[in-house]
């Protein structure tokens, strides 16, 4: 065992211990110089952990900036819903009509109150699957449905005191093999009129029916069991605590109903325009004659162009810019009949010239205005044309518009006055229908195609 015989002494100084002149300002020096001294690996260490250390300072700042800037913005307000309803197999679409919501189901239709979410009648008689719905209030407890199956068929029925009535299915046939399915439907704004596009194997076509609302509602009130032709779930008095809704059959089917609606009457039947071809015409005068009046543009079938010079400007043209034909890779394609048009309900206006012997109503739209996919013009239809017993089949547009491109979408306003154009070549026009002329046209930069427009 060590034992100190002497007392623990400050050792004096050594000559070692003193500052040299070079260190004697060491404490001006920058401490990260010290790492420097580090042998190789450690300085490349060093420098790895403080570029992570930075980067990861960077993103935090990054993150609390944004975070900041978000609690500046306006939140928006979060809704949950208050009230929920069940259905009957799978729910399609929805339509809004007075104080009832119109469900399309996997099995038929239901209709429910909108104050409690309380189903007040159904209907699956049909066992079809309703794709679209359309309703529209006609006063009187009276609604009108419009619905698209799952085949393409139009069912036109009524909801009247909380049960349905079939009226009737627009475009039904006898042969399954001739059904044309419906592509889109559209209810006038007041009830008066109902579009329907149909589209078959080859072909394609619109339909406008006029609906008789005033005699469908005087009808209604002298016969109150009229609105029980189908078979309706109707609303019991006991509700389990599920809300859980049983079938019952109704007691009048709709053969022995005894009292049937008026039918829609069909208007128009108005097909997509053919491809201009060569005139048959011999002479100037005779494409005059086809001519009514002269007061408008035409589709542009009048011509005296031959088949002969439309092939000899084709020849020139693929002659002269066969570089450029080929460098795009162009394919000779026969002109296809378009499929698919946008249409519209018109209010009585300045372009709809109607006659002094027909009654105009400013609530009742006057026109349609039609465009079908790839087509410059704009047609515009009357609506107040007499009946006739046999519609026409190809009838002619009272109103033509043309354009310098093809016609991509169209808009028409709330108020019905304002109908917005837009081009395959990025212009959107908007007219002032009452007056008749267009208030701005707008170009857009980047040509880009578009393919809806809204009025706001």
């Amino acid at each position: 065992v060590y034992i100190r015989k002497h007392p623990l002494e400050i050792p004096p100084p050594s000559e070692k211990d003193w500052l040299k002149g070079d260190e004697e300002d060491f404490f001006l020096q920058d401490p990260d110089r010290k790492r420097d001294a580090l042998p190789q690996p450690f300085r490349m260490i060093n420098k790895l952990v403080m570029l992570v250390f930075e980067n990861a300072m960077e993103i935090i700042e990054r993150r609390e900036m944004l975070r900041e800037a978000q609690k500046l913005k306006v939140q928006p307000t979060k809704c949950f819903p208050t009230a929920e309803f069940q259905v009957t197999g799978r729910a399609n679409c929805l339509a809004v009509s007075g104080k009832y919501i119109f469900v399309g189901l996997s099995v038929g239709l239901a209709a429910f109150e909108v104050s409690d979410c309380k189903e007040v009648c159904a209907w699956d008689a049909a066992k079809t699957e309703i794709c679209a719905i359309h309703a529209l209030d006609l006063g009187n407890e009276c609604h009108i449905l419009l619905a698209v199956d799952e085949m393409g068929l139009v069912w036109l029925s009524c909801f009247h005191k909380e049960s349905f009535l079939l009226i009737k299915i627009l475009n039904e046939v006898e042969d399954i093999c001739k059904r044309n399915t419906c592509v889109e439907v559209v209810l006038s704004p007041g009830g008066d009129y109902a579009g329907v596009l149909l589209q078959g194997n080859t072909k394609s076509w619109l339909e406008i029916y006029r609906l008789p609302k005033d005699s469908w509602l005087k009808e209604m009130e002298k016969s109150p069991g009229a609105a029980a032709g189908l078979a309706c779930r109707e609303r019991r008095s006991s509700w389990t605590s599920a809300d859980i809704f049983l079938l019952q059959e109704s007691p009048v089917s709709a053969n022995k109903a005894g009292a049937k609606l008026s039918l829609p009457v069909l208007l128009l039947k108005v097909k997509p325009p053919k491809p201009i071809t060569g005139s048959s015409f011999k002479s100037p005068l005779d494409a005059l004659k086809k001519v009514d009046d002269g007061s408008m543009l035409g589709l542009g079938y009048n011509h005296l162009i031959k088949d002969s010079q439309w092939q000899q400007q084709e020849a020139i043209f693929r002659r002269t810019y066969w570089e450029y034909l080929e460098a795009e890779g162009e394919r000779e394609s026969k002109e296809e009949i378009p499929r698919r048009a946008t249409f519209h309900f018109l209010l009585p206006s300045w372009i709809l010239q109607v006659g002094p012997e027909m009654k105009i109503q400013p609530d009742v739209p006057a026109g349609i205005s039609v465009h079908w996919d790839g087509s410059h013009n704009l047609c515009f239809y009357l609506l107040n044309h007499p009946l006739k017993e046999k519609v026409d089949s190809d009838p002619k547009p009272d109103v033509v518009w043309p354009c310098a491109a093809p016609i991509a979408c169209s808009a028409v306003s709330s108020c019905s006055r304002y109908l917005a154009l837009a081009c395959e070549d990025a212009t959107v026009t908007i007219w002032d229908k009452h007056l008749g002329y267009p208030l701005s046209v707008t170009a857009i930069l980047e040509e880009r195609l578009i393919r809806s427009i809204h009025f706001l």
